[in-house]
This record gives structure tokens, C-alpha cells and sequence, in this order.
């Protein structure tokens, strides 16, 4: 059957948008668009939202926090060093 129908600029665009993601025919991305608003039965479900449960972490046994710090300040050291000898060869 055809029909002329009149479309809003959004709803062109977004057709036009799924045309172009589908890489379908125009006509059949806008058949399927009104078949999935006009009959309830083929929407789709939204999925239900995935969550992770929280848990309390700590540090394994026998690690220091501050330790930590310290090899970060030794990073960085290492990494200026490097930086000032490559701009005294410059």
C-alpha cells in the first residue's frame, strides 16, 4: 500500500539515523519502526539494570599504605630523571 504521510524534522532525522545504522532500506526500517510502537506485544522489554554488590576492600595482610605512597614518589623521581637528562642532550 502506498501512502504519503508527513513527518516531523526529529522524527526524519532519527528515521533517516536508523536507516544509515540498520544499513536497511528506508521502507523497512520504517515499517518495523511503527510495527514495534503500534503493537504492544513486539516492544521490547527494557533489560533490567545490572548492579554489582558493594563490598568493603581492604589490603591484604602484611601490605603498608604508606609503602605504597613511597613507590609512587620513586615513579615519579624515576620519570623526572629521565625527563632532565632528555632535555640536557636536547
Amino acid at each position: 500500500m502506498r501512502t504519503t504521510i508527513t513527518l516531523d524534522p526529529d522524527v526524519d532525522r532519527l528515521l533517516r539515523d536508523a536507516v544509515h545504522r540498520a544499513r536497511r532500506p528506508f521502507k523497512a526500517v520504517l515499517n518495523d519502526a511503527l510495527r514495534a510502537g503500534l503493537d504492544p506485544a513486539r516492544r521490547k522489554a527494557l533489560p533490567k539494570a545490572y548492579r554489582v554488590p558493594a563490598r568493603p576492600l581492604r589490603l591484604l595482610a602484611g601490605l603498608d599504605p604508606a609503602g605504597l605512597n613511597r613507590l609512587v614518589d620513586d615513579l615519579e623521581a624515576d620519570v623526572a630523571v629521565v625527563q632532565a637528562t632528555r632535555r640536557g642532550r636536547a
